[in-house]
């Protein structure tokens, strides 16, 4: 082993990065709305790993840093499913809360009193 192995700290990089998906996840479970979630940063984040096995595979550098690889994009892959979850229930609410002014406005009389 070198001195300075880069798997090592390709491994620790991803280990880092990997630390935030778990909390992203329960932040998605429990909060149960997409508001504040950038689907786009999510998506670019999966391409990202997607690159990445692409490149150990192709480089034929199998090691252990792949297993980090893909458990990040199963959570990104995760994220992104909660993303469309929370963004239906989002869209359910925004209809309810809209029928349910319509609703009042109409018992008003419309005028709004």
């Amino acid at each position: 082993m070198e001195l300075f192995d880069t798997r090592f700290f390709e491994t620790l990089f991803l280990i880092c990065f990997g630390i935030s998906w778990p909390m992203n996840i329960v932040k998605a479970v429990r909060g149960k709305t997409s508001k504040g979630v950038s689907l786009w940063f999510l998506l670019v984040c999966f391409i990202g790993y997607i690159f990445g096995i692409i490149a150990k595979l192709v480089d034929d550098t199998l090691s252990y840093t792949l297993i980090f690889y893909c458990l990040n994009i199963c959570m990104v892959g995760t994220c992104v499913v909660f993303y469309f979850i929370n963004a239906h229930r989002d869209k359910l609410a925004d209809e309810a809360a809209q029928a349910a002014a319509d609703s009042r406005a109409a018992s008003d009389g419309g005028d709004g009193r």
